[in-house]
């Protein structure tokens, strides 16, 4: 399953918690959104208005509040090669 424990618990460290596979895809998706916008040097608030992603759900992936979606991460992945590309595209 999914949210079984693939990494777990340091039983010597009290605030240590078992890892999913879940919450490491939504870790590595996270940072790969984060990493693509630091990259281009703009804050969220840029990025959601540059590329028509809603300023709630960036920061929702960003933090891992949320899982972005696949299609979500393709798009962040063209954004990060062909990033004057994309926000000519969506002007």
């Amino acid at each position: 399953m999914k949210n079984e424990p693939i990494i777990p618990a340091d039983p010597t460290d009290p605030e240590d918690f078992d890892t999913s596979a879940q919450a490491l895809d939504r870790a590595q998706k996270s940072r790969l959104i984060r990493k693509t916008r630091t990259d281009l040097k703009l804050s969220q608030a840029e990025f959601a208005a540059r590329f028509r992603v809603p300023l709630g759900t960036l920061r929702d992936w960003e933090q891992a509040r949320a899982t972005a979606p696949d299609f979500a991460i393709a798009y962040v992945r063209v954004i990060r090669e062909c990033p004057d590309i994309v926000a000519k595209a969506v002007a």
